[in-house]
């Protein structure tokens, strides 16, 4: 609780633990700019601990105390990506006991020195056995319970205090943030415990809302969710998501649906939130994130929709990983020409280099007459002051004038052919950015305020990759 020092009119937390929680909402602008619903992140890096994981680290330790499974002077032992162990360090430090964590070798160098640095003990097992294998990250936790004395294990995958540690805490501060007016969540699944407590929460307030699970390709909770069949698990390079068994802390039933995504995708929607929205998250963030889209673009959410995707930790994590170029490029996910080119570069490389803008009241005959004198088969559309409204193209002109039981007229406007939803960049978005856009759309424009300065297309993008190959 927060303390109030009368005297001196401080107020001041007890102890860490207790800042935990209450992490803001917002807005997600650049990267849901054609989404007509709103789209807002829970930005979890906001806990001390950097991760949604701080959430469970302290309630799975009282826990054990409670029932008198960790005693005084006890070890804590766990199977971990990294950020539950770092919930469970915090709690650790404070309260005085010891903790062991094991790690599979896919985890980044970042996550293990961050333990150490809580003074934990951290042994790397291989990633690709099997979870029943002796060598896997939760044999090993196992065995070394057995071999230390007054040690448990926290067992996140198995310990239902996992979930209701959301029930109790992440899933309301949603409701109330939102005012209830939540429609639809999403979030990465792993061990299941936050996307069945805030599932079970959600649910019992509105039974309407919809829980929307994030699963990377290679994981098995997908087609699990899909078939009720289990199939072999495969890898992939994103960290903390997906699982190649069923934990019993995933409640599959309050899941209405699971959304996969690949590493290539899941990286790229990740680097975008940093460059483009300001937020430092790491990878799995970007699964949920790329997911959420590919969710709410498949179902046409509209206005009234609020869709609220759980951004579980913080990009220093990963600054040797999807954050650094070079291993980006490595791994296959990033081309050279990518990194250094932005949106501008682009735009000045076209041979026409100008912006042609249409009004609402402009004729729809002098419209077609112009997209034919220049040669073009769209333009933003702006008001009086230049302010974009949206954009009209040549197939939604020519849709329209084939609507049977239309009168067309010669004094016809294009107000009726007007698409609202149109997707903006700014002249410094990067060309990997680009390159993730128009996997969604054909057309965007380049705006650093209310005006528009340049529109792009696919083929703008296939031309300016084309010279940069033929240097």
């Amino acid at each position: 609780m927060i303390r109030t020092l009368e005297s001196q009119k401080m107020e001041v937390f007890d102890n860490i633990v207790e800042t935990i929680g209450n992490t803001p909402l917002v807005r997600i602008n650049s990267v849901a700019a054609d989404l007509p619903c709103t789209v807002l992140a829970k930005v979890e890096f906001f806990n001390p601990g950097g991760s949604v994981k701080d959430r469970i680290g302290f309630p799975i330790i009282e826990d054990a105390e409670r029932s008198g499974r960790l005693k005084p002077g006890g070890t804590i032992v766990e199977s971990t990506s990294g950020n539950t162990g770092v919930g469970l360090a915090i709690a650790a430090a404070i309260k005085g006991y010891k903790t062991i964590f094991v790690m599979p070798d896919k985890m980044s160098q970042e996550k293990i020195l961050l333990l150490r640095a809580f003074g934990a003990r951290v042994v790397v097992t291989p990633t690709a056995v099997e979870p029943d294998d002796p060598r896997s990250y939760y044999k090993v936790a196992e065995r070394l319970v057995a071999e230390t004395p007054n040690a448990i294990l926290a067992n996140q995958y198995h310990n239902p205090i996992n979930p209701q540690a959301h029930y109790e805490t992440t899933g309301p501060e949603l409701w109330r943030q939102t005012a209830g007016r939540i429609s639809h969540f999403v979030v990465g699944m792993g061990t299941g415990g936050t996307i069945s407590g805030v599932g079970r929460y959600l649910k019992k307030q509105n039974p309407d809302v919809q829980i929307i699970g994030v699963d990377p390709i290679g994981s098995i909770l997908y087609e699990l969710h899909r078939t009720g069949q289990y199939t072999k698990a495969e890898s992939y390079k994103v960290e903390g998501i997906g699982e190649d068994f069923l934990p019993s802390t995933t409640d599959l039933r309050v899941v209405d649906a699971i959304v996969q995504v690949n590493d290539r995708e899941s990286f790229l929607m990740a680097r975008r939130l940093v460059r483009e929205e300001g937020l430092f998250v790491g990878g799995s963030c970007g699964s949920a994130m790329a997911g959420a889209v590919k969710y709410a673009r498949a179902h046409n959410l509209g206005p009234d929709d609020v869709m609220v995707v759980l951004l579980p930790d913080s990009g220093s994590r990963y600054l040797s990983k999807f954050l650094d170029d070079e291993w980006m490029r490595e791994n296959g996910f990033l081309e050279s020409a990518w990194v250094d080119s932005r949106a501008q570069d682009v735009h000045d490389a076209k041979s026409l280099t100008g912006i042609i803008t249409v009004q609402p009241n402009d004729l729809m005959m002098d419209v077609v007459a112009a997209f034919k004198r220049h040669s073009i088969s769209q333009a933003p559309v702006v008001d009086a002051d230049g302010k974009l409204l949206g954009i009209v193209r040549e197939v939604d002109l020519l849709m329209h004038m084939l609507t049977a039981g239309h009168t067309h007229t010669p004094d016809e406007t294009i107000e009726a052919v007007i698409d609202p939803n149109v997707t903006t960049v700014r002249p410094n978005a990067p060309l990997e950015s680009l390159i993730g856009i128009f996997g969604h759309t054909d057309v965007v424009v380049i705006s650093s305020g209310a005006q528009p300065e340049g529109i792009l297309t696919k083929i703008d993008i296939l031309d300016y990759l084309a010279s940069q190959h033929l240097k």
